[in-house]
């Protein structure tokens, strides 16, 4: 029985208005049961011992969550500036990237070791939302209706888009949010709303500025689309000046977080922004087809691939027969065919490619905005396949050869995500859906709409299940272990010193381990790292490149210099520790005084620390970059801090060296050796005896890493093998008379000794540095994120006030009150101008444009606020 009732003017039948929030829940829970179900039968945490983490998820989000954690429960000052990010760093900017979605609170709930369970959680819950947006743009457009709503919402939820990037999590978040966007924007349109178009672009642009671009692009192109449906110029016009204000107000009130960002990429991720575009095709577009069959995916299509397009054979056919069908406005089909013209272009046209990227070629994960060609496909989809829509039988015939063609031109393909059984589901579905295209639909209307439901219920779940077994995952123990062990370890520092410090370690699973576990440290990898960051830890013999560093390879110096209080360390590297991956090796740490014991991990404490800001002379604002040599370059910059004219290095010779089955050479740095016998071991076998207890370093070339191995007394030298500068390595310490042998095990038939040569650290003399430097601490009285206070005593000699804070506009300070001028010096840290005597400092961090953001904000609220009531009594 259906009752209606009578409601504001409206009757709504109480039984349809059911089965329409019916509906909703279902295309919510089938992407969830779907995804859900193959991640139990991969015993998924927390369904089993494996977990969802791999490539950025599992070495960068995963750690970025943990941060997000700690930082909302214990530490709100870090959303500004964490000192965890590498030396330190802003984090508005890269939480506006990273971690803005609202959804991400749903991580609180989940301990650090189970975090990859509640990884899970948002995963499936960005499933659900993604159908359910979807349904409800269907439902309050009315393309479709009834239980026909779930095979377009389950298509979308499961495209191949979302498949491939679910790995990264901070994109989803878009793929929720377009459908709201397109239904504001309709709803600009043609009914003078603002209001929904407003929220959603404004929730959009703050939860992802990047894909916000994406949107804000498409919204551009459906605009056009809908122009056909306008009757006259004038109130095209209209809609449109109605589309632009309404946009530029949601950017405005996005503004307190727009300016600080896009000032924060301007300085990082921005230098690297391409400048010289060329007009050419990066790859065939026929290739594109390969992407139309399923499970069209694998690892290797992560680093450069095409675009991951696939929606189902049903979506695919009911896309192609909305160009075809003559019940739709022929100017809107031939705007459709330009449109998706221009999409096509833009996966594989350089200038397009780029556009869409915000001038950046994507590193890893290519055409990001490829959501969108799935979302427009299936929307013409859906407006195409209606109720009563029978296709003609041409129609049918050219889609069938349309596909035979598509697949005969696969087959001739050589790909690695593709194998015959794929070929031959994709073809096999391809014609079950062709044959229900051809049953009429009238005979049995109910059905059809259940067969389109399953059929490609069925298509998208067999797609994405091939796609991701093909994707490796690191194993919840992994993660959990490692992550309890750097977590107690963590917590016995702190618990013993509450003071402010950097800790360094030589193990490490991802360079984001002082985000994870909530330490200032001296590593990071993320989008928002300022290059000079990079650039400084190279010149000192540290792995870095573009967006990381990592601190593996100090010195007694650099850990010195950059106030490495606390150090950790395998007790005993030699033992097999699985969960304890080696990244470093620091004999001259065994000198230090012990702290703890946890988890195999050694806690040692640095007395020669410095503090993050300490007296210094003033022959460091002079100081340039202007040698290659790492240790010699450590040595200028603690010799002008410290006003000292000696050296800190000396150049050692080597008593012996061995050559095998390689030439033999009177100078080893600089030579290329090549093997004699091409299919035999060689090895440069190099043998010193230090005739002191000091500490010996060796530095090496980038190149030696990809030609050779190294031991260090036949013992595998542990090193983080990614770096693009000379590295320094800690072969010996408080080892007087005992031989050394440092073996050099040719990988390939040739091998350039680049770089390689042996110093010893003077330690008297860097002893007589590090008391002067000592001889003027700041003492810190208040310490936290964004704020320092404390008092120093500078000494007559030094006129300057050196930090070890990377230098950023955001920093203000001042010296007993007064506000100075922040300097930038050796092109990387903060120091201020000081005169002798004591003296209160502060140094204050605030987001540059932080101010200026806000007041547009507000301001665009309060025109927000005009607009809608204006509208509303235009209404």
């Amino acid at each position: 029985m259906t009752r209606i009732f009578y409601l504001g003017g409206h009757f709504v039948q109480f039984r349809s208005q059911l089965k329409k929030q019916h509906i909703l829940l279902i295309s919510f829970l089938l992407p969830v049961i779907i995804m859900g179900g193959y991640f139990a039968y991969r015993s998924m945490a927390p369904f089993g011992q494996n977990s969802l983490l791999t490539v950025d998820l599992g070495q960068q989000y995963i750690d970025f969550f943990s941060y997000f954690r700690r930082t909302l429960l214990h530490h709100p000052s870090e959303f500004i500036y964490s000192f965890s990010k590498g030396l330190g760093g802003e984090m508005w900017g890269t939480n506006a990237y990273y971690l803005c979605s609202p959804l991400n609170l749903i991580l609180i709930f989940f301990p650090a070791a189970h975090l990859s369970s509640g990884v899970l959680v948002l995963t499936l819950l960005k499933y659900g939302l993604s159908g359910l947006s979807f349904a409800w743009l269907l439902t309050k457009t009315k393309l479709q209706t009834g239980i026909r709503i779930l095979a377009f919402s389950t298509a979308y939820a499961l495209n191949g888009w979302i498949v491939a990037n679910q790995l990264n999590l901070l994109w989803l978040d878009a793929m929720i949010i377009l459908p709201l966007v397109v239904w504001g924007l309709h709803q600009v349109i043609f009914a003078r709303k603002f209001t929904c178009y407003l929220c959603w672009l404004t929730v959009m642009m703050i939860d992802n500025y990047y894909m916000a671009w994406m949107i804000c692009i498409f919204t551009i192109l459906f605009f056009i689309w809908q122009l056909p449906l306008i009757s006259n110029w004038q109130d095209r016009l209209r809609a449109f000046s109605r589309y632009v204000i309404s946009s530029l107000i949601a950017a405005g009130i996005s503004c307190i977080v727009l300016l600080p960002t896009i000032y924060t990429l301007l300085q990082s991720k921005g230098t690297y922004t391409n400048n010289h575009i060329r007009s050419r095709f990066e790859y065939n577009p026929l290739k594109l087809f390969a992407k139309l069959v399923p499970g069209s995916f694998n690892f290797n299509q992560m680093p450069s691939g095409q675009a991951n397009i696939y929606v189902g054979m049903l979506m695919m056919f009911g896309f192609g027969l909305y160009f075809l069908n003559r019940n739709i406005n022929l100017r809107q089909r031939i705007l459709a065919l330009l449109i998706t013209i221009f999409f096509i272009l833009s996966f594989c046209y350089e200038p397009l490619d780029l556009f869409w990227h915000i001038g950046q070629f994507p590193v890893w994960y290519p055409s990001r905005f490829s959501f969108i060609f799935c979302f427009w496909t299936i929307l013409l989809a859906a407006t195409c396949l209606q109720k009563d829509f029978q296709p003609e039988r041409w129609q049918l015939a050219a889609l069938l050869i349309a596909t035979l063609a598509i697949f005969a031109y696969v087959e001739t393909l050589t790909v690695s995500y593709i194998n015959n059984s794929q070929k031959l589901i994709g073809l096999g579905i391809a014609i079950i859906s062709i044959i229900f295209l051809a049953i009429p639909h009238a005979a049995s209307p109910s059905l059809n709409n259940l067969l389109l439901v399953l059929i490609t219920i069925c298509d998208v779940s067999t797609s994405a299940y091939t796609a991701l077994n093909q994707i490796s995952y690191v194993s919840q123990s992994e993660f959990g272990e490692y992550t309890t062990a750097l977590n107690n370890a963590t917590t016995k520092t702190k618990n013993s010193d509450q003071g402010f410090y950097r800790v360094a370690k030589t193990f490490m699973r991802t360079k984001d381990d002082p985000m994870q576990s909530g330490f200032n440290g001296g590593d990071h990898f993320g989008s928002t790292l300022v290059p000079s960051l990079p650039t400084f830890m190279g010149a000192i013999g540290q792995p870095a490149g573009d967006g990381f560093v990592s601190y593996d390879n100090g010195t007694q110096v650099t850990d010195s210099l950059l106030g490495f209080r606390y150090t950790m360390a395998v007790i005993d590297p030699n033992r097999s520790t699985p969960f304890l991956p080696l990244s470093g090796y620091r004999p001259d740490w065994n000198t230090q005084e012990p702290v703890a014991v946890t988890n195999n991990i050694g806690i040692r404490k640095n007395k020669a620390a410095l503090p993050i800001a300490f007296g210094a002379n003033s022959r460091i604002l002079n100081l340039s970059h202007d040698t290659y040599d790492p240790v010699a370059y450590q040595s200028e910059i603690y010799q002008d801090l410290a006003n000292s004219p000696q050296p800190l290095f000396e150049v050692q010779n080597f008593n012996q060296v061995d050559f095998q089955n390689v030439q033999s050479a009177t100078q080893i740095t600089g030579t290329v050796f090549q093997k004699e016998q091409k299919s035999a071991g060689a090895t440069v076998r190099l043998e010193f005896i230090p005739n002191s207890n000091d500490s010996y370093y060796l530095t090496v070339g980038p190149n030696v890493k990809d030609d050779a191995s190294i031991t260090v007394n036949n013992q595998h030298f542990s090193q983080y093998q990614t770096y693009r500068d000379t590295i320094v390595m800690n072969v010996a310490h408080h080892q007087k008379g005992q031989k050394i042998v440092i073996t050099f095990h040719l990988k390939h038939a040739e091998l350039w000794m680049q770089n390689v040569s042996l110093y010893r650290l003077n330690q008297q003399a860097f002893n007589h540095d590090l008391k002067v430097l000592q001889r003027s601490p700041l003492k810190l009285s208040h310490a936290s994120a964004t704020t320092l206070k404390g008092k120093v005593n500078i000494k007559k000699d030094q006129e300057v006030l050196m930090t070890t804070i990377p230098y950023d506009r955001g920093w203000h300070a001042k010296i007993d009150g007064h506000p100075v001028k922040c300097q930038k010096v050796i092109n990387t840290f903060l120091a201020l101008k000081i005169k002798p005597g004591t003296h209160q400092v502060t140094l204050h961090y605030r987001p540059p444009f932080l101010i200026t953001g806000m007041i547009i904000s507000v301001l665009s609220l309060l025109a927000t606020s005009f607009l809608i009531k204006l509208n509303v009594r235009h209404q």
